[in-house]
């Protein structure tokens, strides 16, 4: 068994998630942080941005959600726009992956294929090439690093930033989208999708079937260890 940190699930804004996973790829590259696995929320609701992503309609700056403007946040990994709004997301940060990267997404998205599998849904790879660029929204489109259930659904779009050997992989998982707010910010409808357990619990539930997911597919043996205030304070100064 390998040892990991698992860090507890996290609500904040976007923009002192996208510091975590940062400083946190940072850490693990220079020897100072085991691998990690993380879930978060964001709140309040964000657009997320690919790392190289220049362009976006100029109404996304003056969006809101529940009497809150939107944040536009920049990943640090690639990909298209997020609307992050009724998802969870999950983050590994670790080394020891195929140098390839189609073949690391495949290694990492292993114990999320066998979780939600666990959950009742099965998903499969998306199949569309580069087309993606041509559109805002990551969602709009599914490609080999994306996993859609049989009817087409894409229901977790992922991202991924190597650094020498570590990488980060993080991920959108779509499970209770507004539909308005969707195609407010889009343009275009998105269809509601039907889980097989309850929503009023399907956070909780998802993060510890995907926590049981990682401990088999990785070989990881767990401590759970939420960022300290020393932790938290290096994170602002980086952030």
């Amino acid at each position: 068994m390998t040892p990991w940190r698992l860090i507890p699930l996290l609500n904040a804004p976007g923009s002192v998630q996208m510091a975590i996973d940062r400083w946190l790829l940072q850490q693990h590259r220079q020897g100072k942080q085991p691998p990690i696995l993380r879930f978060y929320t964001w709140e309040p609701a964000a657009i997320s941005l690919g790392y190289h992503q220049r362009r976006y309609p100029d109404f996304w700056k003056n969006l809101t959600w529940e009497d809150k403007k939107l944040e536009i946040v920049r990943r640090p990994t690639g990909g298209r726009a997020v609307l992050h709004q009724g998802d969870l997301t999950y983050a590994i940060i670790a080394s020891g992956f195929s140098k390839t990267k189609t073949l690391a997404y495949e290694q990492i998205c292993t114990f999320l294929l066998q979780g939600w599998r666990s959950l009742g849904v099965e998903l499969h790879y998306g199949t569309s090439g580069r087309g993606y660029i041509r559109h805002p929204s990551c969602f709009s489109t599914a490609t080999a690093a994306d996993l859609v259930t049989k009817e087409s659904y894409k229901l977790i779009g992922s991202a991924q930033l190597r650094q020498g050997t570590a990488l980060l992989q993080h991920g959108s998982m779509r499970l209770s989208p507004n539909l308005e707010l969707f195609e407010r910010v889009f343009g275009e409808p998105i269809q509601a999708v039907q889980f097989p357990f309850s929503h009023k619990d399907a956070i909780p539930l998802i993060v510890e079937t995907l926590t049981q997911a990682a401990r088999h597919c990785f070989a990881a043996e767990f401590t759970t260890q939420p960022l300290s205030e020393a932790e938290w304070e290096a994170i602002r100064e980086n952030q």
